[in-house]
Parts: structure tokens; C-alpha cells; sequence
């Protein structure tokens, strides 16, 4: 996941110009603080560009009530700005215009990339509260930039010019990008619907900040507590430790045990508990977390958000939310995206109701006496994957130790498809002690970005996984990328080792996917580097990085067991392969459901009435036949952190339109000799280093020589 925080809070130089999320109304200019002296001034470290290797971010100096001065300041500076070039009396062209825009905002960028950065992986109240109070202020920037007439007028000028100004491809990309951003953002809306247009903005950052805070909290706060340590009986010994540990954190006293909650409706632990009624426990606290009444029910705030966005929606033209924001996706309409969700329906809900008949069958066997639910499902699916394949979570998961998979296994593999190398550093600041800096060097030896892990759970850092950067590259100034994984990982007790499960790999390469995309950007002009891409392209070269996980010359390098060193039996490898389509019912059904709840969800038009979730949810998945009792949704939708606070509303779907890229893609590679430094490096020049310098779907065939076809991701599945 590309956290997407960031880019739906603020205006970041001129990325600005470049994210529909940031629209509001023109704050008034903050004045400079006011000066001391010299020797009582305090020093704010955000103010200045970092001196570290290659702009790191000083965390040793940062102090929490830096970022919002800093990114106040940062405002302030770009407004003034932005108010040079649209004030130029010189006739508009590409370079005082699009490209001048581009090289705004310089402060801003770097203490809001660090700001969000921190504040979904290790935040405190001082965080929140500044992320509260930034929230409104930042979409009013937003809406200050891009519904300033005078500015909007040399836009359009260069726009309407494009064809006969002797603009590059890149240049000619950046040119149209930027015009319909402005009007997405409402650039050509009278003065009235300017107005609503700003408090709509306003309101709805607002609570999308309220939302991503009592999801934090409700997450936190909703773990299971055991006074017992029998009723853990299957978790093992690591397993108890680490419960042990969680409770001692948390300050529940001697003899306590918690099971935290992580992102997803499912729960790690239900794969092992044997205690049914502590499964059940479990997986209710899980769907409850934010749906107490209490000051973390996150219900009525979901229900001003749908709405909100509506009537944004109506007020740019379009019929609802879900038109307007894949208007510049790659999908098109949410009717083409929902067609892909739904023709995958019936052969999902079929495959998941005859998974569900096989547990069903082993429950009774042993007697049971009870009918299969969702919280049943991941022990005893287990169950019948050792009887099917003979294969057991707990006997591969030695052979994934964290430390093992990152080096030999995700690294390993970046240096043979792209010939990069990494070196593990010790010298520079970090934001937390758990948190790894890693020099990335290219083929040539050159040094070509900073990596930051940051591997482990904590009750600081929000659910899920995601990727982003502390400093983007820049093709204007040379500046290089400094990028970061965040994952929430169990982290093992003290002399244990960190032992994943084979789904903690595959995010493990997911996220280093997206990383990668950071890395190797090469573009010219920030607003289309990296990462910024369409959110359903966006997912594309880390759903692709996951093949590599069990590629048999990256899985030999890494899958070693944790207290022999000896490589898994080629047997069990065996296993692995041949039962990688099983559960793929549950898996696609419980996407499915969330990704459809996420359409309903914002095709509400502007004229409908606040809803009941509860209800309007279970209507929903009955609607798209995607109603199987036994598989809940991924997301439900108050815990849905993704589509209310997380920049994917209206793009769930993303997920699964870049798979069809991705196995797309992959079938690619094995038509031309599969993993090799020739494949990789088209890859790289072809997808990787472009950003957004391109119309994405041209980009793509011009990868493949075709369009996707979404054959390899069915027969994946299992589905075809």
C-alpha cells in the first residue's frame, strides 16, 4: 500500500498541483514568528534542508512541536510563491508556469513528508493534535492554489498552447496533468460553488484526520485480554511470550495476556487458538473495534464522509464520488471497475462455499458440534491443507526468519533482476529503535537511495502496510530518494527470533515492490516521480515483486530453517507451490467484499440520506451477491482505514486491477527466460524509473507489446 496520507492532506510543491485530495480555501497568510534572540530562540531542525547523506531526516534533532510551525511556515512560503507566478505579467509558458510551479513548496514537502511519516508509525499526542489542527489547514491551502483565478488563467493559457509550444512528451504529460487537476479541483467553478467547494474540503479533511485518530485508538484499545495462559493453547511458546509482552506493555499487570488487533478483519492468532471461544472473542473484537457507542465509534463519522464526498461530486459535475475520482484512473468509470469485481463473483462465492463445505466436513469429523464461522476458519483451513498437501503453517514458518527473508530473500532478488546492493548503517537518526537505514547502490556501484524498514507492530503506529518517501526524487534539483517500508509484524520476545508466516513474506516483497517504484524513479519534474501514479497503476510493481517470493532461485537463498541453516526440504517447497491456490475462495471473497463495499459506499449521490453502516453495509454485500456468511469483508466498513482515512475511497478495487497488470506482467517474464538482469532492466527502464511521465496504459503496452489480459491472474486464482 502507498500511504496515501500525505498526498490526500496536503499540497506538496506542486505535487501539489498534481493530488485531487488537496482542495480548500486560501488561509490567511501566516506572519513569521516573531524574532528572538539569538541565544533563546529555539531551533527548529525542519527549517533548514537536512546536511545528512543524500537529506535524511535529522530525527535526533527534530522535536515533536517542530512539524507544525514548520509545515505552517511551509504554507505560508509557498503561497507567496505561487502568488510570483501568477501575479508574472510575462506571457505564460512551460517554464514560469507548470515548471515554476513545480519547484514551489520546497519547506513544505520536507516537513509534511516527515510530519505523516511519523504520525501513522510512531505517533503520540503531541502528533495528533498537530495532525488535528493541520488537517483544515492544509486542504485550505490546497483550495488557496488551485482555485486561485489568476493562476488557474496561466495554466489554462499554456494548456490551450500545448500543441504548437515545443513541449517534450514529459512536458506535454505534466502540461495536461496539471490543467485537469485544476479542474478537478473545482478551477472552474463560480465564486459561489468556490465557497461551498472550500467548506466541503475543509470539513471532510477534518474527519478524515477524527477517523484515522479513533480508528488508532478503538484498534488499541480493543485487543482481547486472557487471565489464563491454558486458553492460549496453540500459540506456541513464542506466541505466549509475545501476548505476555503485549500485556506488559499496555501496563494490564502480572499474569495478563493481550491479543492485539491488527488492520483486517481476520486475525493471526485464529489460525492457532484451539479455545473456539476465545476465536470467537477474538474475531468479535475485531469487527467491534470502532462500533461501541463509545468515543471511538468511528459510524457517524463515515456517515457526514459519504456524504461529504457526494456532494463534492455533484458540485464538479459528476453523478457521485466513485465517477469523479476514477475519472483520471485508469479503470475510466466505476462501471468498468465494478464489472471486474463482479464477473469474478460467482466462481469466487463458489469456490469459497465449497472450501467452506470441506471445513465443515473436518469440524464434524471431530465431533465438533458446531457450525463453521469466520472466526472457525483459519484453524481448521489449516487443518485441511495438511490433509490436502501434507501442509503445516507451523513447519515452514522456522524457515522464514525476518532478518533471513529481507536480506536473502527481497534484496537478494533486487540484485538479480536489477543489480542492486544494500549496506546496513548505523549512523544515522532514527525515529524509533526498531527502525533500520539501509544504503542502496546500483549496478554501477553508485549510490542511488536510503531505505528505512520498519518491520515491527507497536500501539504507536496504525494498522497494515505501506510505503512512501522522507525525500522524493527530483530531476529539477538531483535530489535522490530517501524511501520507507512500514509493516506491522509481531515482534518476538527478547532471544526470540522473528519467525513470519509465509502471507508476512509476501508483504514483506509487496511493500520493497512499491519501494522499488520510489528508487528507481527518473523523471524530470517531482509531480510526476515515483509513486504518483493513478492508485490502480499504482499497486502494479509491488503485487508484482510478490512472484519473486517464491521464485525458486530467491526462495532457496532465503527459506533456510532459523536453527539449522539447512534449505527447506525440496519436498515441503513442493507443498508450498502446489497449495499456493489454495483458500483462494476466502481470499478473493473477503477482497471482493470490501472492494464492493467500497463502490456502494461512494455511488451515493449527493441527494441521499445519511445511512445506517450496519445496514447499509449488509444491504450492500447482499446486492453484489458477495454475501457469503462464513467470509466476512477484509475491511468492514467502520475499520475500513483504507477508504476513509487512508486516500483509496472509491479505490479499493486498484488492488485487484493491477493484479491483472501484475500476473500480466509476470507471464511476461517467463515468455522471455524469467528472472534475469536483461528482464529486470527492461522492467526497470520500461515501468520502474518513469513515474507518471506517461499515460500509464501506454506505458504498459508499450512494456508488454499488448494490452493486459486477465487470463494469468484467473488461473492464479484458481478461479479458470
Amino acid at each position: 500500500m502507498i500511504r496515501s496520507a500525505l498526498a490526500a492532506a496536503l499540497v506538496v510543491a506542486l505535487a501539489a498541483c498534481s493530488s485531487p485530495s488537496t482542495e480548500t480555501a486560501p488561509p490567511q497568510a501566516a506572519a513569521p514568528a516573531a524574532a528572538t534572540p539569538e541565544d533563546t530562540a529555539p531551533v527548529n531542525a525542519l527549517l533548514a534542508a537536512s546536511t545528512l547523506p543524500m537529506q535524511a531526516p535529522p530525527f535526533d534533532k527534530i522535536k515533536d512541536g517542530d512539524y507544525q510551525p514548520a509545515i505552517e511556515e511551509g504554507m505560508r512560503q509557498q503561497l507567496v510563491e505561487i502568488g510570483t507566478i501568477a501575479d508574472d505579467s510575462a506571457e505564460p509558458t512551460f517554464a514560469n508556469t507548470i515548471e515554476a510551479m513545480d519547484k514551489t513548496g520546497e519547506l513544505l514537502s520536507r516537513s509534511a513528508r516527515i510530519f505523516f511519516g511519523l504520525v501513522q508509525a510512531n505517533t503520540n499526542d503531541t502528533l495528533q493534535a498537530a495532525q488535528v489542527a493541520l488537517a483544515p489547514k492544509l486542504a485550505e491551502h490546497g483550495d488557496a492554489i488551485h482555485l486561485n483565478a489568476k493562476l488557474f488563467k496561466r495554466v489554462k493559457a499554456v494548456y490551450d498552447a500545448r500543441e504548437t509550444s515545443n513541449l517534450d512528451p514529459v512536458q506535454m504529460r505534466l502540461v495536461e496533468k496539471t490543467y485537469v487537476d485544476f479542474v478537478r479541483a473545482g478551477a472552474q467553478l463560480n465564486d459561489a460553488d468556490q465557497t461551498t467547494l472550500r467548506a466541503l474540503n475543509k470539513e471532510e479533511s477534518t474527519l478524515s484526520t477524527d477517523f484515522q485518530n479513533k480508528l488508532l485508538a478503538g484498534t488499541n484499545e480493543g485487543g482481547v485480554v486472557v487471565d489464563d495462559e491454558a486458553q492460549l493453547d496453540g500459540l506456541g511458546d513464542g506466541g505466549v511470550a509475545a501476548a505476555a509482552d503485549a500485556a506488559k506493555e499496555r501496563k494490564l499487570g502480572d499474569g495478563k495476556y493481550l491479543l492485539p488487533l491488527q488492520n483486517t478483519t481476520q486475525q493471526p492468532v485464529l489460525g492457532s487458538l484451539t479455545n473456539r471461544d476465545l476465536r470467537l472473542k477474538v474475531l468479535e473484537a475485531s469487527e467491534t473495534r470502532t462500533s461501541h457507542g463509545d468515543a471511538n465509534d468511528t459510524r457517524v463519522v463515515i456517515q457526514r464522509l459519504a456524504q461529504l464526498r457526494a456532494e463534492r461530486a455533484k458540485l464538479l459535475g459528476y453523478p457521485n464520488f466513485a465517477a469523479y475520482s476514477l475519472a483520471d484512473q485508469m479503470a475510466e468509470t466505476p462501471e468498468h471497475a465494478v464489472k471486474l469485481m463482479t464477473d469474478m463473483v460467482p466462481a469466487a462465492t463458489a469456490r469459497a462455499r465449497s472450501e467452506a463445505a470441506k471445513i465443515q466436513k473436518v469440524i464434524d469429523a471431530q465431533k465438533g458440534g458446531f457450525k463453521l464461522t469466520a472466526a472457525d476458519w483459519d484453524l481448521y483451513a489449516d487443518q485441511v491443507r495438511k490433509a490436502e498437501y501434507d501442509l503445516d503453517e507451523a513447519a515452514i514458518k522456522p524457515y522464514f526468519e525476518l532478518n533471513r527473508v529481507l536480506n536473502d530473500g527481497v534484496f537478494f532478488a533486487a540484485n538479480q533482476l536489477y543489480g542492486l546492493t544494500f549496506k546496513e548503517r548505523h549512523d544515522l537518526p532514527v525515529y524509533q529503535p526498531d527502525v533500520r537505514v539501509f544504503d542502496v547502490f546500483d549496478a554501477d556501484g553508485q549510490q542511488l537511495a536510503l531505505f528505512y524498514a520498519d518491520y515491527y507492530k507497536r500501539p504507536s503506529k496504525s494498522g497494515g502496510a505501506w510505503m512512501d518517501v522522507f525525500v522524493e526524487q527530483n530531476g529539477l534539483t538531483g535530489t535522490k530518494p530517501v524511501v520507507y517500508n512500514v509493516c506491522n509484524f509481531t515482534k518476538p520476545a527478547d532471544g526470540q527470533p522473528a519467525l513470519l508466516s509465509f502471507d508476512d513474506v509476501t508483504t514483506m516483497f509487496h511493500e520493497f515492490g512499491h519501494a522499488l517504484h520510489g528508487m528507481f524513479s527518473n523523471v524530470k519534474y517531482p509531480s510526476v516521480a515515483g509513486t504518483s501514479t493513478s492508485r490502480d497503476f499504482v499497486e502494479f510493481p509491488s503485487q508484482f515483486n510478490e512472484n519473486w517470493a517464491l521464485e525458486p532461485k530467491v526462495f532457496a537463498n532465503y527459506a533456510k530453517h532459523n536453527g539449522t541453516g539447512e534449505p527447506m526440504p525440496q519436498a515441503l517447497v513442493d507443498k508450498i507451490i502446489k497449495a499456493r491456490a489454495f483458500n483462494q475462495g476466502y481470499a478473493t471473497v473477503e477482497y471482493l467484499g470490501a472492494a464492493l463495499l467500497d463502490q456502494a459506499w461512494h455511488q451515493l449521490g449527493a441527494d441521499a440520506p445519511l445511512q445506517d453502516v450496519d445496514k447499509f453495509e449488509t444491504d450492500a454485500l447482499n446486492r453484489y451477491k458477495i454475501n457469503v456468511a462464513e467470509v466476512p469483508p477484509r475491511y468492514k466498513t467502520p475499520y475500513f482505514a483504507h477508504i476513509w482515512g487512508g486516500g483509496y475511497s472509491a479505490g479499493y478495487y486498484a488492488y485487484l486491477w493491477s493484479e491483472v497488470l501484475d500476473h500480466d506482467a509476470f507471464q511476461w517474464f517467463k515468455e522471455n527466460g524469467g528472472m534475469s538482469r536483461a528482464n529486470g532492466q527492461t522492467f526497470r527502464d520500461k515501468v520502474l524509473s518513469r513515474g507518471n511521465s506517461e499515460e500509464l496504459a501506454k506505458m504498459y503496452k508499450e512494456f508488454r507489446g499488448k494490452d493486459p489480459s486477465v487470463e494469468p491472474l484467473l488461473e492464479f486464482r484458481g478461479l479458470k
